[in-house]
């Protein structure tokens, strides 16, 4: 089982963002220690693998690197693609729903986790 997962959405806008960077080899997540509640999620495109990522294949066929430091709080994380329209203006974000998430700051940047 992988260690996160993905709606249909996100993996096809992730997958999307890979082929239009051509050189890009695969998505990457890890955490890193910020912001007013402690942790923020850093997505990244990647053009060079970390020797000591885990790698799995998400759905369409989405190659995903987790940083083995962070792997520890991604157990049932899911990765949502939503596109929020408000007063004439559309944003477009990935969004994470992490069970193990505490709370959050005002602002939505960070998180604390169990």
């Amino acid at each position: 089982m992988n260690p996160i997962s993905f709606t249909d959405a996100a993996a096809a806008h992730i997958k999307n963002m890979l082929e239009n960077n051509p050189k890009a080899l695969g998505f990457r997540l890890s955490i890193k220690k910020t912001g007013c509640s402690g942790f923020a999620y850093v997505p990244d495109l990647i053009t060079e693998i970390k020797h000591d990522d885990i790698h799995f294949e998400a759905q369409h066929n989405l190659p995903v690197y987790v940083d083995p430091k962070s792997l520890e709080f991604f157990e049932e994380l899911l990765i949502d693609y939503v596109v929020e329209e408000g007063h004439g203006l559309k944003q477009k974000r990935l969004v994470f729903v992490n069970p193990k998430e505490k709370g959050r700051c005002g602002c939505g940047e960070s998180f604390t986790l169990e």
